[in-house]
């Protein structure tokens, strides 16, 4: 068997292997020497990256090159030689947070930080309410995204509802997985396809657990095309390359308006003229939304 060259995608790595799905099957490879020359600063290949590599005469692989990446998920990794970039997904079509309704009662905060974090990184955002069967009314709740321009799907296992608008989202599409415990994302997943949910939770479980771990991050494939990711990082994702008066651009209600605060300064707390306080004592903009704003802002990072 000859050396061949050919490309794929990164849908699992782990301990500096790489499982790289091309169009002649799965190549386990590892990276070329040349490609790890020099202190990297970040991962040099990550779940989600497009890849070149070459598959030697036993069957495994050598990655050649990694394509640039469109965008990535980033977790900062403090380490005694400096920071350094750790990539939970690259490449993502879109990000699916699922909140539910209730039982637990939704963490809106947590959501309104994962929506910063994909309209920093340009990953479009779809939110999934789920459990809708629980609460009378779930626009209540979710609907004020929905007036701000977000995707969101109304979900319930129990009557089958929102399972297959959700499953039509998925396909063809590189989906980042989010939310917190509890909230039925296996169960969603086993809805859309048989035991997805389990096995991306056995993967979850392995991800959240110490920093020094061996970590396995898994991509899986569906049945009609696409793969999804878990990534329980969301939640330790810091905003740590973000200045303060950039959040306003990351809350689409907001970035509007600040060009028409008097003070190009202004932290849109207590200064007079401040578009955003005439549009909130307006409700133009929701309080709920206002104050998460100005939390993430202050640097109050709670869920």
């Amino acid at each position: 068997m000859k050396e061949n060259k050919t490309q794929g995608l990164i849908i699992k790595a782990q301990s500096g292997f790489f499982w790289v799905e091309t169009g002649e099957g799965i190549i386990v490879c590892q990276l070329r020497g040349k490609l790890k020359q020099g202190r990297a600063k970040g991962d040099i290949a990550a779940l989600g990256d497009h890849v070149s590599i070459t598959v030697l005469p036993d069957g495994s692989g050598v990655i050649e090159n990694v394509e640039e990446r469109k965008q990535a998920l980033i977790r900062l990794d403090p380490r005694p030689q400096g920071e350094y970039q750790q990539i939970l997904l690259a490449n993502a079509d879109q990000a699916i947070f699922v909140f539910a309704c209730a039982n637990p009662n939704p963490k809106l905060k947590m959501l309104d930080r994962f929506l910063v974090i994909a309209e920093k990184q340009k990953i479009p955002p779809i939110i999934v309410a789920n459990k809708i069967d629980l609460v009378e009314n779930p626009k209540e709740i979710f609907g004020l995204y929905e007036n701000i321009g977000y995707r969101v799907i109304y979900t319930s296992i129990k009557n089958n509802i929102g399972i297959d608008e959700l499953k039509k989202e998925l396909q063809n599409k590189i989906s980042a997985l989010a939310g917190p415990s509890g909230v039925g994302k296996s169960s969603l997943l086993n809805a859309i396809q048989n035991e997805l949910g389990l096995r991306v939770n056995e993967i979850s479980k392995s991800m959240n657990k110490g920093k020094h771990t061996t970590v396995t991050r898994e991509m899986f494939k569906l049945n009609e095309g696409g793969f999804v990711a878990d990534t329980p990082g969301w939640k330790s994702l810091a905003l740590w390359d973000t200045e303060p008066e950039e959040l306003e651009a990351y809350f689409p209600e907001l970035k509007n308006l600040v060009s028409q605060c008097q003070f190009n300064n202004c932290t849109h707390q207590h200064e007079p003229n401040c578009a955003v306080l005439n549009a909130l004592k307006e409700n133009k903009i929701h309080k709920a939304r206002y104050d998460s704003f100005i939390r993430l802002r202050n640097g109050e990072i709670r869920d």
